[in-house]
């Protein structure tokens, strides 16, 4: 079984939003795509998303390094893409003091990938440095096959990306470059 983990397709991650990555907004289409093909395949789909509380520790004021983003139940933690009704939700960095940039970090992702045999992860979304990175990483220290979709993934420093992209090869993931 396999499983597609969309990471961080929010609003407030697209170009307009409170913490972008630049030109983010033109991978949506892209993992659109591959939403509807893995669906189509009969594989689990998974989105994780930042949902923060207004006073999380991540953000300036409160001693953080990011402006305020992903605020639950405002415009600016919506998705912008098109999930499926039966998608899970991974909901990270929801209690004020605990951040986390992974999908696995304090949720029970990994529990849910085992109870429904999934072996192989195919992840998408942004930023690549941070939290697809991070997911990714984790995925594979949880024993799951990593597979990156090069074209559906999108960093805010290309340097910084490519950084990213090295270590995750390293680690074991494979780069899917279609």
């Amino acid at each position: 079984m396999e499983a597609l983990i969309v990471i961080d397709m929010q609003r407030d991650f697209m170009p307009g939003g409170a913490l972008p990555v630049p030109e983010g907004d033109r991978i949506i289409p892209k993992v659109n795509e591959y939403i509807k093909t893995f669906k189509e395949k009969g594989a689990l789909i998974i989105a994780t998303r930042d949902w923060h509380p207004p006073n999380h520790m991540s953000f300036k004021e409160y001693g953080g390094i990011w402006p305020p983003h992903c605020i639950q139940n405002t415009e600016g933690a919506e998705f912008v893409v098109k999930l499926p009704e039966d998608a899970i939700i991974i909901s990270k960095a929801d209690k004020p003091d605990k951040e986390a940039y992974s999908g696995f970090q304090d949720t029970n992702l990994a529990e849910l990938l085992r109870e429904r045999g999934i072996k192989k992860v195919y992840i998408c979304g942004v930023a690549t440095e941070y939290c697809v990175k991070a997911t990714a990483l984790d995925a594979l220290r949880e024993g799951f096959e990593v597979y990156l979709l090069k074209d559906a993934i999108k960093g805010i420093k290309k340097e910084d990306e490519e950084d990213a992209l090295k270590e995750l090869e390293e680690e074991g993931a494979e780069i899917i470059i279609p």
